[in-house]
Protein backbone atom coordinates (compact mmCIF):
# COMPACT_ATOMS: atom_id res chain seq x y z
CA UNK A 1 0.00 0.00 0.00
CA UNK A 2 2.86 2.25 0.79
CA UNK A 3 3.99 1.35 -2.64
CA UNK A 4 1.01 2.26 -4.40
CA UNK A 5 0.30 5.60 -2.34
CA UNK A 6 3.89 6.74 -3.18
CA UNK A 7 3.41 5.98 -6.83
CA UNK A 8 0.06 7.93 -7.03
CA UNK A 9 2.01 10.75 -4.90
CA UNK A 10 4.88 10.98 -7.75
CA UNK A 11 1.97 10.67 -10.55
CA UNK A 12 0.48 13.64 -9.14
CA UNK A 13 3.83 15.51 -8.91
CA UNK A 14 4.20 14.89 -12.87
CA UNK A 15 1.02 16.39 -13.45
CA UNK A 16 1.20 19.81 -11.70
CA UNK A 17 4.03 19.98 -13.85
CA UNK A 18 2.14 19.46 -16.74
CA UNK A 19 -0.56 21.50 -15.54
CA UNK A 20 1.90 24.78 -14.55
CA UNK A 21 3.50 24.23 -18.57
CA UNK A 22 0.35 24.11 -19.47
CA UNK A 23 -1.12 27.49 -17.60
CA UNK A 24 2.31 28.93 -18.75
CA UNK A 25 1.24 28.24 -22.38
CA UNK A 26 -2.06 29.60 -22.37
CA UNK A 27 -1.21 32.40 -20.86
CA UNK A 28 1.51 33.25 -23.85
CA UNK A 29 -1.12 32.92 -26.36
CA UNK A 30 -3.82 35.26 -24.13
CA UNK A 31 -0.92 37.51 -24.71
CA UNK A 32 0.14 37.34 -27.66
CA UNK A 33 -0.49 39.38 -30.75
CA UNK A 34 -3.39 37.91 -32.61
CA UNK A 35 -2.94 35.64 -35.50
CA UNK A 36 -4.59 34.60 -38.84
CA UNK A 37 -7.45 31.72 -37.93
CA UNK A 38 -6.31 28.42 -39.07
CA UNK A 39 -7.76 26.77 -41.82
CA UNK A 40 -9.49 23.31 -41.31
CA UNK A 41 -6.74 21.19 -41.94
CA UNK A 42 -3.91 23.16 -40.19
CA UNK A 43 -5.86 23.09 -36.78
CA UNK A 44 -5.35 21.49 -33.93
CA UNK A 45 -6.61 21.24 -30.76
CA UNK A 46 -3.42 22.37 -29.19
CA UNK A 47 -4.50 25.63 -30.50
CA UNK A 48 -7.22 26.42 -28.21
CA UNK A 49 -6.70 29.85 -26.22
CA UNK A 50 -4.81 30.95 -29.14
CA UNK A 51 -5.85 34.85 -30.13
CA UNK A 52 -6.82 35.36 -34.13
CA UNK A 53 -7.85 37.95 -36.33
CA UNK A 54 -10.65 37.24 -38.34
CA UNK A 55 -12.02 39.35 -41.53
CA UNK A 56 -15.21 39.30 -43.15
CA UNK A 57 -18.85 39.72 -42.89
CA UNK A 58 -21.29 38.38 -40.55
CA UNK A 59 -24.03 36.34 -41.50
CA UNK A 60 -26.69 37.74 -39.11
CA UNK A 61 -29.49 36.12 -40.55
CA UNK A 62 -28.03 32.68 -39.00
CA UNK A 63 -27.00 33.57 -35.81
CA UNK A 64 -27.95 31.45 -32.64
CA UNK A 65 -28.67 32.05 -29.09
CA UNK A 66 -26.77 29.48 -26.59
CA UNK A 67 -28.02 30.19 -22.69
CA UNK A 68 -25.30 30.79 -20.69
CA UNK A 69 -24.38 32.20 -17.22
CA UNK A 70 -21.82 34.96 -16.90
CA UNK A 71 -20.30 37.31 -14.65
CA UNK A 72 -23.22 39.61 -15.93
CA UNK A 73 -25.96 37.13 -15.15
CA UNK A 74 -27.89 34.58 -16.74
CA UNK A 75 -28.75 35.03 -21.07
CA UNK A 76 -27.60 34.00 -24.47
CA UNK A 77 -24.45 34.02 -26.56
CA UNK A 78 -24.79 35.31 -29.68
CA UNK A 79 -23.34 33.10 -32.21
CA UNK A 80 -23.13 34.71 -35.74
CA UNK A 81 -21.42 33.19 -38.37
CA UNK A 82 -18.72 35.30 -40.32
CA UNK A 83 -17.94 34.90 -43.99
CA UNK A 84 -13.92 35.29 -43.99
CA UNK A 85 -12.01 36.94 -46.83
CA UNK A 86 -10.00 32.84 -46.81
CA UNK A 87 -13.32 31.83 -47.92
CA UNK A 88 -13.78 30.23 -44.64
CA UNK A 89 -16.82 30.66 -42.02
CA UNK A 90 -16.21 30.49 -38.90
CA UNK A 91 -18.91 30.64 -35.95
CA UNK A 92 -17.82 33.91 -33.71
CA UNK A 93 -19.43 34.24 -30.30
CA UNK A 94 -19.93 37.97 -30.38
CA UNK A 95 -20.85 38.01 -26.03
CA UNK A 96 -23.41 37.80 -24.35
CA UNK A 97 -27.07 39.49 -24.13
CA UNK A 98 -29.99 39.35 -21.20
CA UNK A 99 -32.63 37.66 -22.17
CA UNK A 100 -34.59 41.21 -23.13
CA UNK A 101 -32.18 41.36 -25.87
CA UNK A 102 -32.25 37.63 -27.37
CA UNK A 103 -34.58 39.36 -30.65
CA UNK A 104 -31.86 40.93 -32.62
CA UNK A 105 -34.27 43.88 -33.04
CA UNK A 106 -33.67 44.82 -29.72
CA UNK A 107 -30.10 45.47 -30.36
CA UNK A 108 -30.18 46.17 -34.42
CA UNK A 109 -27.10 48.91 -34.00
CA UNK A 110 -25.34 45.57 -33.55
CA UNK A 111 -26.08 43.78 -36.44
CA UNK A 112 -23.21 44.73 -38.55
CA UNK A 113 -23.55 44.66 -41.94
CA UNK A 114 -20.58 45.48 -44.09
CA UNK A 115 -17.18 44.65 -43.89
CA UNK A 116 -16.32 43.25 -40.19
CA UNK A 117 -13.38 42.35 -38.17
CA UNK A 118 -12.54 40.16 -35.22
CA UNK A 119 -10.39 40.00 -32.58
CA UNK A 120 -10.95 37.19 -30.04
CA UNK A 121 -9.72 33.74 -28.49
CA UNK A 122 -10.35 30.17 -30.71
CA UNK A 123 -12.22 27.70 -28.86
CA UNK A 124 -13.04 24.32 -29.13
CA UNK A 125 -16.38 22.63 -30.05
CA UNK A 126 -18.80 21.63 -27.09
CA UNK A 127 -20.77 19.14 -28.56
CA UNK A 128 -24.13 17.31 -27.15
CA UNK A 129 -25.06 20.35 -24.54
CA UNK A 130 -24.83 21.39 -21.22
CA UNK A 131 -25.25 19.86 -17.88
CA UNK A 132 -28.57 17.07 -18.01
CA UNK A 133 -29.35 19.12 -21.27
CA UNK A 134 -28.69 17.98 -24.37
CA UNK A 135 -28.96 20.06 -28.11
CA UNK A 136 -32.58 20.43 -29.35
CA UNK A 137 -32.07 22.07 -32.79
CA UNK A 138 -35.32 21.05 -33.80
CA UNK A 139 -36.69 23.07 -31.56
CA UNK A 140 -33.43 25.25 -31.56
CA UNK A 141 -32.85 25.53 -27.94
CA UNK A 142 -29.00 25.54 -27.51
CA UNK A 143 -27.33 24.48 -24.25
CA UNK A 144 -23.36 24.62 -25.47
CA UNK A 145 -21.45 25.88 -28.37
CA UNK A 146 -21.66 22.90 -31.02
CA UNK A 147 -20.03 23.89 -34.15
CA UNK A 148 -21.04 20.73 -36.04
CA UNK A 149 -24.52 20.68 -35.12
CA UNK A 150 -25.03 24.53 -35.25
CA UNK A 151 -23.74 24.95 -38.79
CA UNK A 152 -25.87 21.98 -39.39
CA UNK A 153 -29.02 23.58 -38.34
CA UNK A 154 -27.92 26.44 -40.32
CA UNK A 155 -27.17 25.34 -43.19
CA UNK A 156 -24.14 26.48 -43.30
CA UNK A 157 -21.82 22.72 -44.01
CA UNK A 158 -24.05 22.62 -47.29
CA UNK A 159 -22.85 25.62 -48.58
CA UNK A 160 -19.66 26.51 -46.97
CA UNK A 161 -16.60 25.05 -45.92
CA UNK A 162 -17.20 25.45 -41.55
CA UNK A 163 -14.00 26.00 -39.32
CA UNK A 164 -14.12 23.22 -37.10
CA UNK A 165 -14.04 25.55 -34.10
CA UNK A 166 -15.19 28.95 -33.09
CA UNK A 167 -13.92 32.05 -31.72
CA UNK A 168 -14.65 34.11 -28.58
CA UNK A 169 -14.90 37.77 -29.58
CA UNK A 170 -13.07 40.11 -27.46
CA UNK A 171 -13.90 43.23 -25.32
CA UNK A 172 -14.10 45.62 -28.44
CA UNK A 173 -16.85 47.62 -27.85
CA UNK A 174 -20.60 46.77 -30.11
CA UNK A 175 -22.69 49.34 -31.54
CA UNK A 176 -25.69 49.85 -29.29
CA UNK A 177 -23.97 47.89 -26.44
CA UNK A 178 -24.90 44.51 -27.24
CA UNK A 179 -23.77 41.94 -27.13
CA UNK A 180 -21.06 42.11 -24.73
CA UNK A 181 -17.80 40.68 -25.71
CA UNK A 182 -14.74 39.45 -23.52
CA UNK A 183 -16.24 37.15 -21.11
CA UNK A 184 -14.33 33.95 -21.77
CA UNK A 185 -13.32 33.00 -18.25
CA UNK A 186 -9.91 30.87 -18.27
CA UNK A 187 -9.34 28.96 -15.51
CA UNK A 188 -7.51 25.75 -15.01
CA UNK A 189 -8.14 23.89 -11.41
CA UNK A 190 -4.78 22.85 -10.47
CA UNK A 191 -4.90 21.03 -6.55
CA UNK A 192 -2.46 18.44 -8.12
CA UNK A 193 0.19 19.80 -5.22
CA UNK A 194 -2.51 19.01 -2.32
CA UNK A 195 -3.36 15.66 -3.84
CA UNK A 196 0.50 14.44 -4.26
CA UNK A 197 1.19 15.55 -0.31
CA UNK A 198 -1.76 13.38 0.55
CA UNK A 199 -0.98 10.26 -1.23
CA UNK A 200 2.78 10.82 0.20
CA UNK A 201 0.92 11.59 3.58
CA UNK A 202 -0.48 7.95 3.03
CA UNK A 203 2.64 6.00 2.15
CA UNK A 204 4.32 6.67 5.37
CA UNK A 205 1.25 6.61 7.74
CA UNK A 206 1.65 3.14 5.81
CA UNK A 207 5.08 2.36 6.55
CA UNK A 208 4.63 3.97 9.83
CA UNK A 209 1.75 1.11 10.77
CA UNK A 210 3.98 -1.45 9.15
CA UNK A 211 6.87 -0.78 11.19
CA UNK A 212 4.71 -0.56 14.34
CA UNK A 213 2.94 -4.01 13.75
CA UNK A 214 6.54 -5.77 13.23
CA UNK A 215 8.15 -4.48 16.40
CA UNK A 216 5.05 -4.86 18.37
CA UNK A 217 5.85 -9.06 18.55
CA UNK A 218 9.24 -8.25 19.68
CA UNK A 219 8.08 -6.20 22.51
CA UNK A 220 5.48 -8.70 23.90
CA UNK A 221 7.49 -12.10 22.77
CA UNK A 222 8.72 -12.21 26.84
CA UNK A 223 5.47 -11.40 28.46
CA UNK A 224 3.91 -14.78 29.69
CA UNK A 225 0.36 -15.82 29.40
CA UNK A 226 -2.22 -15.02 31.62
Amino acid sequence: MAGLFAALGVWQVKRLSWKLDLIERVEARLNAAPVAAPAPEAFSPADEYRRVRLDGHFLNDRETLVQAVTELGGGFWVLTPLATDAGLTVLVNRGFVPPERRDPASRAAGLIEGPASVVGLLRLTEPGGGFLRHNDPGGDRWYSRDVAAIAAARGLDRLVVVAPYFVDADATPVPGGAPVGGLTVVRFANNHLVYALTWFALAGMCVAAAVFLWRRPARTRGTPAP
